[in-house]
């Protein structure tokens, strides 16, 4: 029986608009979307909203999930406190199960190692240098990349991320894909007959 829980990781200065398209249309087609926090103590977004965590990082099984989100977030670049996010990260993908990461949790990845052999992107490819990764030759200039399980986005790219989630998930497939993304990124109205059919 397919997964059909997806984890959404929410932490302190979490970037709040960056997955909102991706867990919307997630739950308007079958999927539940769980918040893993550090622990079950609230967090506060970037925005000023308090989310109350579902589960606590310690207690995610790759086994129950269809997809690990990884959103930005301020703590990403000063210091190491989301690390066991992009620890988590690599044991879902070692599992097998497909992540989602975009803005500062790049970086996450990069730190992790995790970026070193896959294609990706990110908000700028000396954004990730910083990080003193090796995987530069592997930086792509794109909206967003997926490379197997891995799929990565810029901060201003929330649109590309869920369409990429969307295509790996197998929620909107041809036609219907490129009609939502031509609908919820470039606003044609036109694309709304397809999606609605």
């Amino acid at each position: 029986m397919p997964r059909t829980t997806v984890h959404l990781a929410v932490y302190d200065t979490f970037a709040d608009w960056e997955t909102g398209h991706t867990t919307a249309h997630l739950t308007q087609n079958g999927y539940t979307v769980r918040t893993v926090g550090p622990t079950t103590e609230p967090v506060v977004t970037m925005g000023g909203v308090r989310i109350q965590p579902d589960l606590a990082l310690a207690g995610l099984d790759p086994e129950d999930s269809a997809l690990l989100i990884l959103t930005g977030a301020r703590l990403w670049d000063s210091g190491d406190d989301l690390a066991p996010f992009a620890a988590t990260a690599r044991t879902f993908l070692d599992a097998g199960v497909p992540v989602a990461a975009i803005c500062g949790a790049t970086a996450g990845l990069a730190r992790e190692g995790l970026l070193d052999e896959r294609e990706h992107t990110s908000a700028v490819s000396f954004y990730l240098d910083a990080t003193g990764y090796k995987g530069g030759a592997h930086y792509r200039e794109a909206d967003a990349v997926t490379d197997g399980d891995l799929i990565t986005a810029g901060p201003t790219e929330p649109v590309a991320l869920a369409r990429e989630v969307f295509a790996r998930l197998g929620v909107y497939e041809g036609e219907k894909l490129d009609a939502w993304y031509r609908l919820f990124h470039d606003s044609d109205a036109s694309a709304f007959a397809i999606l609605d059919a």
